[in-house]
């Protein structure tokens, strides 16, 4: 929107007789987008092109069902009322709740196996995500959550994962290919999403006959063997990136959009940070996949590598364009 226009927008709708069906459809579109109802048939948001474009197809759909409805811009008549509209978007008691299952699924985590605590924990993250997507006017109430949830992703880390990489600063040096060509590549065993990821990367672009050792522990791994996603490995995190965003860097693949897409979708997943929405989704299938095979890290590098190749294919090949 426009510096100069005004910051909010009002939805005034009405559907003739008793229609159940579009009056209720467009309750649940204008609820999910966290629009605040003034009264029967009246919804305000903030004004953004993005609230725009939702009330104004919510317009477009109540004429087509007979109704007539009208997207009106407005501004607050004093900073009174300006205070009063936005204390309609006050998510404090959604992130509450959120924070009581945190603090509830840290309580549990001794007693869980990781199938469960990974579900919980990933349903947490989404329910997050859904209470930010609306929270208009973030204040204390996000900042405390989302340490939280941190907080708890580390004790998950420290239960399951107790072999993560620490981040280390320093500047990620440029690889050449024709040093990589064949060679054995080391990690953890039990692949997750960062590791899994950065050995379809190699295999796909960087080494393509790349054979793996899966480690039980990183002091496992040969000298011979080139180690990534451990402390102490050629390839591991560096800074904000996870090590399959090292690995793209390294090698001068993170031109690539799609890669450079794919880099967010794993470092959300693996460290946290930027919601990405095909996170929920790529965390179930990972999940799904990896309760399949178990203990057989080849199998489900196998299976995931279709996976990632899809992906690759789907996102567009330049920022912000079309697949």
């Amino acid at each position: 929107m426009n510096i100069n226009e005004p910051p909010w927008l009002m939805l005034i709708a009405s559907l003739p007789g008793r229609r159940q069906t579009p009056r209720m459809r467009l309750w649940r579109a204008l609820k999910g987008a966290g629009a605040a109802i003034l009264r029967d048939g009246v919804y305000a948001l903030p004004a953004s092109e993005a609230a725009q474009a939702l009330l104004a197809g919510q317009a477009k759909e109540v004429i087509q069902a007979g109704g007539s409805a009208h997207v009106i811009a407005f501004a607050a008549s004093d900073a009174e009322h300006d205070a009063a509209l936005r204390a309609l978007y006050d998510r404090g008691e959604d992130y509450a709740t959120a924070l009581e299952r945190l603090a509830d699924l840290r309580t549990d985590l001794p007693k869980l196996n990781e199938t469960e605590a990974r579900r919980r924990l990933a349903g947490l993250r989404r329910e997050l995500d859904v209470i930010a997507a609306i929270d208009f006017f973030p204040g204390a109430a996000r900042e405390q959550s989302l340490a939280a949830l941190a907080d708890t992703e580390h004790a998950f880390n420290l239960q399951f994962s107790p072999d993560e990489p620490h981040t280390k600063r320093a500047v990620v040096p440029h690889r050449n290919k024709s040093d990589y060509r064949g060679r054995t590549w080391a990690t953890r065993r039990h692949l997750w999403i960062d590791r899994v990821a950065s050995a379809w990367l190699i295999r796909r672009f960087i080494d393509k006959k790349a054979t793996f050792l899966w480690l039980k522990k990183p002091a496992d791994c040969p000298k011979r063997a080139i180690g990534f996603d451990f402390d102490g490995a050629e390839f591991s995190h560096v800074g904000a990136r996870v090590t399959f965003e090292v690995l793209a860097a390294s090698f001068g693949l993170d031109r690539d959009a799609r890669l450079a897409k794919l880099g967010r979708l794993i470092r959300y997943l693996d460290i946290g940070g930027i919601p990405v929405p095909d996170a929920a989704g790529f965390a179930s299938v990972m999940a799904g996949a990896r309760a399949r095979h178990g203990e057989n890290d080849d199998a489900l590098l196998k299976d995931m590598s279709v996976v990632f190749d899809s992906l690759y294919a789907a996102y567009p090949e330049t920022e912000g364009g079309s697949p």
